[in-house]
C-alpha cells in the first residue's frame, strides 16, 4: 500500500466519518482540499446497478453543465465547404479534411473533442485505432457526427460533458467542474449531472440503480454522496 504524504494525510482527517453525507457537505469538505497550486477539477463517480456486458445496460450520453467544467475545450472537426465556414465561426480550434486526417494518422492528438459531418467519415472511418482509445472518435450517439456544427461546437465551448459506464463496473466517471467554483455551482453541476444519469436508467435495469456516489478532486481523497 503506498505511503500517505503529509499534505494527503491532513486531508484524509477532513472526510467525514460517517459512510456517506449529504452533497451539500461533501462540496463543503472538498472545498477544503483546495490546497494546491493548480486549479483542481472536481471528478464525481457513480457506481450503477448494471450489467456492463450487456449492450441494453450501457450508460452513455452527455450533458452541457450549468456552469460548464472551468476549462475551454480544443475543438476539431471535419467539414468542407459551408460547413467548414460554419466550423470557423462557431469557434472551432482546427478545422480540415484529409491533410489533417493524415496529420492525425502522424500521431497528433492536440484537441478535446473531434467533430465531424456525415458527409466526411470515409476520411475518419479509418482513424478510430487512434481516436478510439482516447476517447476522441466521432459518434452519431454521442452527437458528435453530426449536421448542426454550429451547436455542438458551441456546446462543447460551453463545457458540454460525455461520459459512458466502465466494462468493468460499471461506473460512470465525468469532470464536473473545478474547486474554485463557488460551492453552491459545484453543487448545482453535481446536481444536474446525477439528475440526467437517474434519467437513463435502462429498461433491463433491476433492483438499485445507484448504488454509490463519490466526488474527489484531482489530488485529493474521495467523499463519499448519500444515494
Amino acid at each position: 500500500m503506498p505511503k500517505l504524504t503529509k499534505r494527503m494525510k491532513k486531508m484524509t482527517v477532513l472526510v467525514p466519518k460517517k459512510e456517506t453525507v449529504p452533497l451539500a457537505e461533501a462540496v463543503s469538505v472538498l472545498k477544503k482540499f483546495n490546497t494546491t497550486k493548480f486549479d483542481q477539477s472536481v471528478e464525481i463517480a457513480m457506481k450503477l446497478g448494471v450489467d456492463p456486458k450487456q449492450a441494453d445496460q450501457i450508460v452513455r450520453g452527455s450533458i452541457v453543465l450549468p456552469h460548464g467544467i472551468g476549462k475551454t475545450l480544443r475543438v476539431a472537426v471535419f467539414a468542407k465547404g459551408e460547413k467548414a465556414k460554419e466550423a470557423e465561426n462557431a469557434g472551432a480550434d482546427f478545422i480540415g479534411d484529409t491533410e489533417m486526417a493524415d496529420k492525425m494518422k502522424g500521431g497528433w492528438t492536440d484537441f478535446d473533442v473531434c467533430i465531424a459531418t456525415p458527409d466526411m467519415m470515409g476520411i475518419v472511418g479509418p482513424l478510430g485505432r487512434i481516436l478510439g482509445p482516447r476517447g476522441l472518435m466521432p459518434s452519431p450517439r454521442a452527437g458528435t457526427v453530426t449536421m448542426d456544427v454550429d451547436k455542438t461546437i458551441k456546446e462543447y465551448k460551453a463545457g458540454k460533458v460525455e461520459f459512458r459506464s466502465d466494462k468493468e463496473g460499471g461506473i460512470v466517471h465525468a469532470v464536473v467542474g473545478k474547486l474554485s467554483f463557488d460551492a453552491a455551482k459545484l453543487q448545482e453541476n453535481i446536481e444536474a449531472f446525477m439528475s440526467h444519469i437517474i434519467q437513463l436508467k435502462p429498461n433491463a435495469v433491476k433492483g438499485q440503480y445507484v448504488k454509490t456516489i463519490a466526488i474527489s478532486a484531482t489530488m485529493s481523497p474521495s467523499v463519499r454522496v448519500t444515494v
